[in-house]
């Protein structure tokens, strides 16, 4: 009536432990492989990597950039230095420029036009205590 344990078969392990590890482990996978899908398909995310320059020989104090959507600045620029943003564009418009100069007398520029989705550089030089060059180089 009774089997031997000998003839008895050996326990499977078809448990809950068992049934969720296997799902865990495959949604793991699904999960990673995914994941480095994304990441070999080359996605990155489109900004517009920013350097103002002062080429005058005094300091320009409270720079700011406007750029459609949102804007950034500085407070003090010296002679010769170098401030570097990186931004991301939402929507369309003018890039503008505004700063004081030495005597404190306020100056704005404007540049040229972004659209969302450019991505490239944008050079700010301050060339003279009342004149900004602007270069661009962008693309979708």
């Amino acid at each position: 009536m009774f089997a031997a344990p000998q003839a008895m078969h050996p326990v499977q392990n078809v448990g809950p432990t068992h049934c969720c590890y296997s799902f865990l482990m495959h949604r793991y996978v699904a999960v990673s492989g995914i994941f480095a899908s994304a990441l070999l398909s080359g996605c990155h995310s489109r900004y517009v990597e920013t350097t103002i320059t002062n080429a005058t020989a005094a300091p320009v104090s409270v720079v700011q950039v406007e750029y459609p959507s949102a804007s950034f600045g500085v407070q003090t620029l010296a002679p010769g230095q170098v401030f570097h943003y990186r931004f991301k564009l939402y929507g369309s418009g003018l890039v503008k420029l505004s700063y004081f100069d030495a005597k404190l007398q306020e100056h704005h520029s404007t540049g040229p036009t972004l659209d969302e989705g450019d991505e490239g550089t944008l050079e700010i030089t301050v060339t003279a205590p009342d004149h900004a060059d602007f270069k661009t180089r962008v693309h979708k």
